[in-house]
């Protein structure tokens, strides 16, 4: 199937999303519902299929306590022969010092179709630091299992920086984590000082990790750091930013904010990004309460020195 074939968007109405291509030879997707309020999961034998999946809720929030506000990004995560679901939840709605107050969670399913099994709580992820945190992310490399998410440090400006950590348990670190990246150019620091939403992705000897920087508006965009695959990946000295964006705002095609990617393979095995975007500037209140980020993909390419492009956001389409 050729990018010209998937409608844009795939999917309304549905931020920070997440595909996974499993070995059952499904997709399966995840992302934030408008509601901030559950957590769903739709599968498709075929990546245009997601379109019009039907959802299954696998968990809503709590009514009180730490996991009973704003559910954001979920990733489905197949770990050691079970389901993992990663999300962002809050206490309460509000914002204290100019922050709101997620932190990150767990859940996971032994079951073999996570759609029909049942889902526990693993709890919340800790870090060092017990402050805003979000958009986690695992990989499996080289033996070992790492966890990338974005965090407040009160000593460093800005909302989030970018950490990795390798992993003990699917629901535990265990070592401390290393700040690769901190919103500080230009581009990741318009209305907000942002860096979230990472993805990992890999291609020849390098290992490459997107994230999404500043304001979840017309200047949302996104970045890229990389690094050497048979360097230490927890030291901060193996990564690279690029100076400019990857992929951002575009005024004529009427695409603006692309972020908070993931990447998946199409079913030739052509390499796919996924991201949310609006189709337009014109928002009344708060961004984030906008629910038409909607979900989008496309199929990206790369250079000569083993680089991705990812090129425009195409302009919407049926």
């Amino acid at each position: 199937m050729s990018q010209t074939q998937w409608p844009n968007p795939l999917i309304e109405q549905r931020a920070d999303p997440y595909i996974y291509r499993h070995f059952d030879g499904y997709y399966y997707f995840t992302a934030s519902v408008p509601e901030y309020d559950r957590l769903e999961i739709r599968r498709s034998a075929t990546l245009g299929g997601l379109s019009h999946a039907e959802p299954a809720v696998v968990w809503h929030k709590h009514q009180h306590g730490e996991m009973s506000a704003l559910i954001w990004a979920p990733e489905l995560h197949f770990i050691d022969k079970k389901w993992y679901l990663y999300f962002a939840a809050a206490h309460s709605p509000e914002i204290v010092d100019g922050l709101f107050q997620h932190r990150m969670f767990v859940l996971e399913c032994a079951d073999g179709n996570p759609l029909t099994g049942t889902w526990i709580e693993k709890g919340r992820i800790r870090t060092p630091l017990d402050t805003f945190s979000l958009d986690a992310t695992h990989f499996f490399h080289q033996g070992r299992h790492y966890y990338v998410w974005a965090q407040n440090d009160p000593d460093i400006r800005g909302n989030s920086n970018l950490y990795l950590a390798e992993m003990a348990t699917p629901w535990s670190l265990k070592t401390p984590p290393s700040m690769l990246s901190k919103p500080e150019l230009p581009w990741e620091t318009n209305g907000f000082w942002v860096n979230e939403g990472p993805a990992v992705l890999r291609h020849g000897q390098r290992l490459f990790i997107t994230y999404s920087a500043s304001a979840t508006d017309a200047n949302y965009c996104i970045g890229l750091l990389w690094a050497d695959i048979n360097d230490d990946i927890t030291d901060p000295r193996a990564w690279h930013k690029l100076p400019q964006p990857v992929f951002r705002t575009h005024w004529q095609n009427r695409q603006f904010g692309p972020g908070h990617n993931s990447f998946t393979l199409s079913e030739n095995g052509e390499d796919v990004l996924v991201y949310h975007a609006r189709s337009y500037t014109e928002i009344t209140g708060d961004p984030l309460y906008d629910p038409n980020r909607h979900t989008r993909i496309k199929v990206f390419h790369w250079d000569e020195e083993g680089m991705p492009r990812f090129g425009e956001p195409p302009a919407d389409h049926a």
